[in-house]
């Protein structure tokens, strides 16, 4: 008699902490550390408060880069191209069209002669 696989649900294996992937948690990091240099700011100028609000509101951003889609509606033109897709690689998308294109948009439009 043969030996069979038997499928398993493999999804939630690669994450730290459960909500975490390895990407999350980099981008989580990176979030962080760019709300510490604000806060760092905020605290030499008496605002604590303000800045551990920074500090969280920037780790939360980044985890939600690194671990969310884009949803997939036809309300806006930006999800209609990109619906489905990580919101980094859209981001990493888009930085490099501006680099590339130097904030050129070519469009097409007919001009009537008078």
């Amino acid at each position: 008699m043969g030996t069979y696989l038997i499928p398993r649900d493999t999804k939630g294996e690669g994450r730290i902490l459960f909500i975490f992937s390895k990407k999350a948690l980099i981008f989580t990091f990176v979030g962080a550390f760019i709300g510490f240099l604000l806060y760092q700011v905020m605290k030499w100028i008496n605002l604590n408060v303000v800045g551990i609000i920074l500090l969280a509101v920037f780790a939360l951003l980044g985890f939600v880069i690194g671990t969310f889609k884009m949803p997939n509606t036809t309300a806006f033109e930006i999800t209609k191209k990109t619906g489905g897709e990580n919101i980094d690689d859209v981001i990493l998308r888009a930085i490099k069209f501006r680099l590339k294109n130097k904030n050129k948009i070519y469009v097409y439009t007919e001009e009537e002669n008078k």
